[in-house]
């Protein structure tokens, strides 16, 4: 029986020291039918000539030159619209990112279990670190709603990045742009507006490698330091708990979220974080049509006050922590 076509996938802008590796990964895949579409985005580093030299080797790729520079999101949107119609399956990796050279065949075979499944992920290799677990051992196929319910239940994080997962290609095609570029994390409420509707699929092996290490590490740790995950979590408990979870259950969620969400922003606020942060948060609040519940973050910055003045102790410690390390990302 002859492989599925797989259209590839990788936007790219100045990843000159590691575009190579990437191509290299997708190249060496075991699945052989695939079609590989590059997208530069406005290099100036040299990223373009590397991917016009694979382009050159192998009738596979196919390059895109944007002509005018794009938002991250637009690019993404833009090259997923080039995928073949012919295409069963869509597969993003990123350009400082790498799969592992089973990662397309196995992908596949999760999603041949069932044609309802639209989304297939697996663990992955975060730097040195193996993330995804928590999905039930021995288990491949799960309905969506219920590995939507499982995420929200127990916080298991199985979508990884876009480089992690793979979608069905026709959820691609019919849904142009294919990420909401209002929404603040549109991968991940990607994942989960598919799994309304269809089901999941997981190999229980590590088949992508994810970099800390790279060009924009400045960048993300700029992302970290905001809280994005706190904000992120709250956005998606607020979103989805009513559509996932009985009635008292969503309820608990959101009051338990938000509870979680306020007392992060009251640290924040005794730390006398500065305006990009709030910004930030504004922004992501915005996205639910939220605004920032004042009275709300005062009850919570109150707690904490009176929480430091009974607790002197760990007050002292929570300074000393603080300062070492603001102490080591200064030096």
């Amino acid at each position: 029986m002859s492989q599925p076509l797989i259209s590839v996938v990788t936007p790219f802008r100045n990843t000159a020291p590691y575009l190579a590796e990437c191509l290299d990964s997708v190249l060496a895949q075991t699945h052989t039918h695939f079609e590989y579409i590059l997208s530069d985005n406005c290099s100036t580093d040299g990223s373009g000539e590397i991917a016009e030299a694979y382009a050159r080797r192998d009738s596979r790729i196919r390059l895109i030159r944007q002509p005018q520079l794009l938002s991250q999101g637009e690019h993404y949107n833009n090259v997923l619209a080039e995928i073949s119609g012919a295409s069963q399956y869509c597969k993003v990796v990123q350009a400082d990112d790498r799969i592992f050279p089973a990662c397309l065949a196995l992908m596949v075979q999760a999603f041949e279990q069932s044609d309802s499944v639209g989304l297939v992920s697996s663990y992955y290799l975060k730097g040195n670190t193996v993330l995804g677990s928590g999905f039930p051992h021995g288990t491949t196929l799960l309905p969506g709603k219920e590995m939507a319910r499982l995420f929200l239940r127990t916080g298991v994080y199985v979508f990884g990045s876009e480089t992690t997962v793979m979608y069905r290609s026709s959820l691609v095609r019919g849904s142009q742009p294919f990420f909401d570029g209002s929404l603040l994390h549109a991968d991940t409420e990607k994942c989960m507006q598919i799994l309304e509707h269809w089901d999941f699929g997981f190999v229980h092996q590590v088949l992508s490698f994810l970099r800390t290490e790279n060009i924009n590490e400045s960048i993300s740790a700029a992302v970290r330091d905001l809280q994005a995950g706190s904000l992120d979590w709250y956005i998606i408990a607020q979103r989805y708990a009513c559509l996932f979870l009985e009635p008292d259950a969503a309820s608990i969620l959101k009051r338990e979220s938000k509870r979680e969400y306020y007392s992060m922003l009251a640290h924040a606020a005794i730390r006398f974080r500065g305006a990009a942060f709030w910004r930030y948060h504004l922004r992501g609040l915005q996205t639910l049509g939220e605004a920032l519940d004042r009275p709300y973050l005062a009850l919570h910055v109150l707690q904490e006050l009176v929480w430091m003045v009974l607790n002197p102790g760990e007050t002292a410690a929570r300074v000393f922590r603080a300062a070492k390390t603001n102490y080591r990302k200064a030096s």
